[in-house]
């Protein structure tokens, strides 16, 4: 099947999934604001430099996705169409060749690592640079990559936790000053919490297509119901850390800009111990409204301390 120039650009465009980078982006911007605020630190040709290779990075993980996933993909399109889960859809329908994407991701990888280089050796940022950069691109590519699949040893969302919540902000603070502030750990957590929960959630549209290509995710592996159960302790614990994290100096009024989105997080569990993850246009709004809470967290603790 043969398709316009337009339709292979807009395929192009939907599979490096431009709307899902904000959730990279929101915190690497939150790590360069608190280099500013706490050390005085800022420098914007290394901010946009480390946000191209953040960027790079992110896509290289999503085609990665879309290549090794063909299969689960595939089912789930055919079955369970989602917008927040099942991939883009383009490479089933034929618009983007599969092996398109994994060229793709092998050479975002690489481009970011050259980033890395000139942030590292020119720029001085520090000699864990290229580690933390190495960290993230390892997580991204063996997430999704046969045989390592990080998604099937039942610790793959941990790592994505980890990615989005602490090492972007951890690296975006560090690029610009050299060093970790301990404040950083803290506002961490609720981050990569959230995003966690966000992994998981997206993974309750692509349940069946998971179990029939044994796909051994945290969700294939709890089920359901004890999946909305670790859903909801995490949510709580995300929120709380959010709402101690004055108690460590973050400005008060992160609890004001912070509430709109707790109030999203308590309609969302609510939903979900209603059951109502099985009802697949309440599921996906869910989906996007879990989104809306993590970036909600990072927004928060931003204008805290621009405000």
């Amino acid at each position: 099947m043969h398709y316009s120039l337009g339709k292979i650009i807009k395929g192009w465009f939907s599979l490096c999934r431009p709307a899902f980078h904000a959730v990279g982006i929101a915190p690497f911007i939150l790590g360069t604001v608190l280099a500013y605020k706490l050390a005085a630190a800022l420098s914007l040709s290394v901010f946009f430099l480390g946000a191209a290779a953040l960027i790079l990075i992110v896509l290289a993980t999503y085609h990665a996705g879309e290549y090794f996933d063909y299969r689960e993909d595939e089912i789930s399109q055919k079955y369970y169409r989602c917008k927040f889960a099942g991939g883009s859809g383009v490479i089933q329908r034929g618009i983007v060749p599969r092996r398109a994407a994994l060229w793709s991701s092998i050479f975002s990888f690489a481009l970011a690592g050259c980033i890395g280089l000139v942030l590292q050796f020119y720029f001085k940022t520090g000699p864990l640079t290229l580690l933390m950069g190495a960290l993230g691109a390892f997580s991204g590519f063996f997430y999704s990559m046969r045989p390592v699949r990080l998604v099937e040893r039942g610790f793959g969302e941990i790592f994505i936790g980890f990615c989005y919540g602490w090492l972007t902000i951890a690296s975006a603070f560090y690029i610009q000053t050299a060093m970790i502030h301990p404040l950083i750990h803290w506002l961490a957590i609720p981050v990569g919490l959230s995003i966690f929960n966000v992994i998981l959630l997206n993974e309750f549209p692509d349940y069946e297509a998971d179990r029939a290509t044994g796909k051994k995710n945290i969700l294939y592996r709890t089920g359901k119901k004890n999946g909305v159960i670790l859903y909801v302790i995490l949510a709580v614990l995300a929120s709380a850390a959010v709402f101690a994290s004055t108690r460590l100096g973050v400005p008060f009024a992160v609890i004001f800009f912070y509430l709109p989105f707790f109030a999203v997080s308590l309609f969302i569990i609510f939903m979900l111990l209603r059951g109502k993850y099985e009802e697949r246009k309440t599921l996906e709004l869910l989906c996007g409204l879990n989104i809306a809470v993590n970036l909600g967290i990072s927004l928060s603790f931003l204008l805290a301390y621009i405000k």
